[in-house]
């Protein structure tokens, strides 16, 4: 918000000899943060000049130039020689002089110089070098501002050049300050210096009028909120739109960011920024009939100001008339009723608007504005009648006419005051400084609350202008913002026992902390994918599972909830290969989306944006989600060990796979069990399923060449994917570390013939089981398959240690066990000791 400061000082008395940061460092301490100062950056002599006389020389290059003698005041020299280019002036008119010394914005320093054949002693300027708008066809005719000042005159004060502004960021909760009127009382509140309210209500202004014609039809509210509940409607007659804006607002509006547009635009524009209640006028000659405020019907059609046509959406509210829609009401005005050189009479429109769609209006459309800006925020429900009457006093005072004397109004609601209990010691305790009585009801009323003593506290009413004050907590922050932050005190609060991360969460980080610390990095990517995708990863068969599309896709080639983390590692590892990194190891934690077939998820129901949902509601959007699981996945492509002296390359593989997939198990604290697979995406003959006891957890495996093509990566390529949930559920809160026992290990080997299709981890099952608690470790050590073996055998040999935790073993005691788990493997799989 860009405050200009003369017209700050007309609201609130800041001293004349305030600069712009004394102005921004008050602001500052009732808790707005400060952006910048802007000016007309110039610097005189700029003067008022006459023209005197000037001579028209046609030059070679075409183009025709006038030797000026232009009066700029005795103290100035008097009549000086000026060479100048623009053709809309004439003898005896006031214009602008920028003198030798002069700088004007760029920086453009002026300096007497030989041109045409002249020595120019100066400039006549335009609008646009001096900073006042984007006019450049022409120099600046004072005429044409009703300014008649003599040769001579400071044209920087004259034209309020010499003002600046103060920048501030005000936040969404505090709409009243997009306004001088709420800046304005903000600086009194810090400094103490008196306010002048220019949005004071008169006393014949607080009924209906019964003037213009205006109907409010909003027969179905959207999420219980009515579009409007204030419509003021104000004419004026015979105004004349060719009148000059006077010069003090044309600078006013420019350091306020707004250009000059026209005597009657530039007044709806000045009285916005003024009050902040965005105004609309339209040319009353253009209407057909009365004004309607409504709702769209979906897919009617609307030109707004800037030419576009839009489709409009059932949840837009629309200013109309017997010819249909005419504005986005709160947003921008429509095409064919806008004000213009030949309006002569105007229709003020003042409302009120809802904030929730106003915003939802802008941003469908794509359509920020001004009068957006603020009504998305909140405007004072009490002002639309104040301000329609400013700008139709502007609009009699510098563009002639005369108002109507009734103002018609269709909705005229009462202003509904909440009241808020605000107990004694609450913002003391909220805080943390001793605030007095004497001091909470002080700071209260001084931002024009209203507040009434009550059992143990206080009754307090918020004013109008501040929508953002709804319970006690936001009381307390005014109390402290009114007080002073730096009253608050710097201690560091302690946590109360027993809170921390979960379980859960604490196995998450355990995984990644641990795939972290074995080379992998981490890479989230968006839960958006294809179908095709979803069918190929996220389907354990590959048959045809339901996914969740998105209503509204950021991407529309990637509409549906993925049901597996590997498409966004394949599209990360695509990404890095492009860019020159072949050797990846890359993981990701994160959901995935597993709807249940034949169910319907996602909701119509919007929950209002203005109040917390109910039970209900908040249980009907948890039914429309889909269930999620959480997954850690891994991706490893390129070499594992990259080629150096004395060693080639070493590409990843399977192996690689597996050891990742152990790492997870072992920070989740679990052991897995490997048992060979096929999966579709997967290469046949390297793929494993991953258990846990009987239960499944992932797989790991290499993709297949094709999908490793259809990916745009060569080479192999590793994969895994795990349910993470799971695996942290049957580890269970905390993992337990085994005893360790002082007495010494027996160690025995047994070689097992088995049929080839076995798979050795049921045989290694097997064998622990059989074995019992004296096993401590058993590993597979070899697998043989060739000669001195039956057709369709193999030899899998396996080393095995046991040990007792309270004496030695005898060879006889791990003989006796080894031979117990080989019995178990024989009955299962018809497994024989290899002689």
């Amino acid at each position: 918000m860009r405050v200009p400061l003369s017209w700050l000082r007309e609201y609130v008395d800041v001293p004349q000899d305030a600069s712009p940061e004394d102005v921004l460092a008050a602001l500052v301490s009732v808790g707005f943060e400060e952006e910048d100062v802007h000016g007309f950056e110039l610097t005189g002599p700029i003067v008022v000049g006459q023209v005197v006389e000037f001579v028209e020389e046609p030059q070679s290059n075409g183009k025709t130039i006038r030797w000026c003698q232009v009066d700029v005041g005795e103290e100035q020299g008097g009549v000086r020689g000026i060479v100048c280019g623009a053709r809309n002036f004439f003898e005896g008119d006031k214009v602008v002089v920028t003198l030798p010394g002069a700088v004007l914005p760029g920086p453009f320093p002026i300096a007497a110089r030989k041109t045409y054949g002249h020595v120019s002693d100066g400039m006549i300027a335009s609008a646009k070098e001096l900073g006042l708008g984007d006019e450049h066809s022409g120099i600046l005719r004072l005429v044409e501002l009703g300014i008649d000042a003599p040769a001579g005159t400071d044209a920087i004060a004259l034209l309020g050049l010499d003002d600046v502004a103060v920048d501030i960021n005000v936040t969404p909760d505090r709409g009243y300050a997009l306004s001088i009127r709420g800046v304005a009382r903000e600086y009194s509140h810090a400094t103490g210096a008196d306010f002048r309210d220019p949005g004071v209500r008169h006393a014949d202004e607080v009924a209906p009028g019964v003037g213009f014609s205006v109907a409010v039809e909003d027969a179905a509210p959207i999420r219980g909120r009515v579009g409007a509940t204030e419509f003021v409607a104000r004419v004026v007659r015979d105004v004349d739109p060719t009148k000059p804006t006077p010069a003090w607002m044309v600078a006013r509006l420019t350091l306020a960011g707004i250009r000059s547009l026209g005597i009657l635009i530039d007044i709806t524009n000045y009285v916005m920024v003024e009050l902040g209640q965005p105004i609309h006028g339209y040319d009353l000659d253009k209407l057909t009939g009365g004004i309607t405020v409504r709702r769209a019907q979906a897919g009617e059609k609307l030109e707004t100001l800037d030419g576009q046509v839009r489709t409009l959406d059932a949840e837009d509210l629309l200013i109309t008339d017997e010819s249909g829609p005419i504005g986005l009401a709160g947003v921008m005005g429509g095409g064919t009723t806008e004000m213009s050189g030949t309006t002569r009479n105007v229709l003020i429109e003042a409302a009120t608007f809802d904030t929730v769609s106003i915003a939802r209006t802008a941003r469908r459309h794509k359509l920020p504005s001004e009068a957006s800006r603020r009504f998305e925020r909140g405007v004072d429900p009490a002002i639309p009648l104040v301000a329609a009457r400013r700008v139709a006093d502007l609009m009699v005072e510098f563009a002639g006419g005369t108002i109507d004397a009734d103002y018609g109004t269709a909705l005229f609601a009462e202003i509904s005051a909440i009241e808020i209990r605000l107990p004694a010691g609450f913002v003391a305790g909220l805080i943390g400084v001793d605030y007095t009585a004497d001091e909470i009801v002080t700071a209260l009323e001084l931002i024009g609350c209203a507040v009434a003593p009550a059992e143990d506290g206080w009754t307090v009413t918020p004013p109008s202008w501040r929508s953002d004050l709804t319970d006690k907590w936001t009381l307390a922050e005014e109390v402290a913002r009114i007080e002073g932050y730096d009253r608050i005190p710097s201690v560091l609060p302690l946590p109360p026992s027993g809170r921390g991360l979960t379980p859960a969460q604490r196995g998450r980080r355990r995984v990644a902390n641990a795939l972290a610390a074995a080379g992998f990095v981490e890479t989230p990517s968006f839960p958006f994918t294809t179908e095709e995708q979803n069918d190929l990863h996220g389907s354990p068969t590959g048959e045809h599972l339901p996914s969740v599309k998105i209503a509204n896709p950021l991407d529309g080639q990637a509409a549906f909830l993925r049901r597996s983390l590997l498409p966004g590692l394949l599209q990360v590892a695509h990404r890095n290969v492009s860019r020159g990194f072949t050797d990846l190891a890359l993981f990701e934690t994160g959901t995935v989306f597993l709807p249940k077939p034949g169910v319907q998820y996602g909701t119509s129901y919007v929950p209002p944006l203005a109040v917390r949902p109910s039970a209900a509601a908040l249980a009907e959007l948890d039914e429309s989600i889909p269930p999620q699981q959480r997954f850690v996945s891994l991706l490893l492509t390129g070499n594992r060990i990259a080629k150096q002296p004395g060693q080639p390359p070493v590409p990843v593989d399977i192996a690689d796979g597996l050891d990742a997939v152990r790492v997870i198990a072992s920070a989740a604290g679990v052991t897995l069990d490997v048992f060979q697979a096929q999966g579709k995406p997967l290469h046949p003959g390297r793929t494993a399923v991953l258990f846990v006891g009987e239960t499944e957890v992932g797989y790991v495996g290499e993709l297949h060449p094709d999908v490793v093509a259809d990916a745009d990566l060569t080479g192999r390529v590793v994969v895994a994917e795990l349910f993470l949930d799971r695996l942290l559920d049957i580890a269970g809160e905390r993992v337990v570390a085994a005893s360790l026992s002082g007495f010494p290990a027996a160690t025995q080997d047994v070689s097992l013939v088995v049929p080839a299709d076995v798979p050795a981890g049921q045989v290694r099952a097997a064998l622990t089981e059989g074995a019992g608690e004296l096993l401590e470790s058993l590993r597979l050590v070899d697998d043989y398959r060739g000669q001195g073996l039956p057709d369709g055998s193999k030899s899998l040999t396996f080393a095995l240690r046991f040990r007792a935790p309270d004496r030695t073993l005898t060879a006889a005691e791990a003989t006796e066990a080894k031979l117990a788990g080989v019995a178990v493997a024989t009955e299962r799989f018809g497994a024989a000791i290899r002689d």
